[in-house]
């Protein structure tokens, strides 16, 4: 009987390769975020919703940005209030 595919030169790995600056990662978000991101691309006629979710991520940051030292100090804060 012969083989219906041949995976003799077969590879492992991903199909496509990441583009430079990508990182593949898992990441579990709640079904609602994931379905609002969808609907928004859908709304819009198309695209990626996880393209739509690295933008929004990356504006998120170019907004909220601060420096370590700030980020530290209020989590420092927030710490010692929840302690009292």
């Amino acid at each position: 009987m012969k083989a219906q595919y041949d995976f003799i030169e077969g590879k492992r790995g991903p199909v496509a390769r990441l583009p430079s600056g990508k990182t593949r990662i898992t990441i579990r978000l709640d079904n609602e975020v994931i379905e609002w991101f969808r609907g928004q691309v859908e709304a819009a006629g198309g695209g990626n919703y996880q393209t739509l979710l690295n933008e929004a991520l990356k504006e998120h940051v170019r907004l909220h940005q601060e420096p370590l030292e700030v980020v530290v100090r209020r989590i420092v804060r927030e710490e010692l209030r929840s302690t009292r």
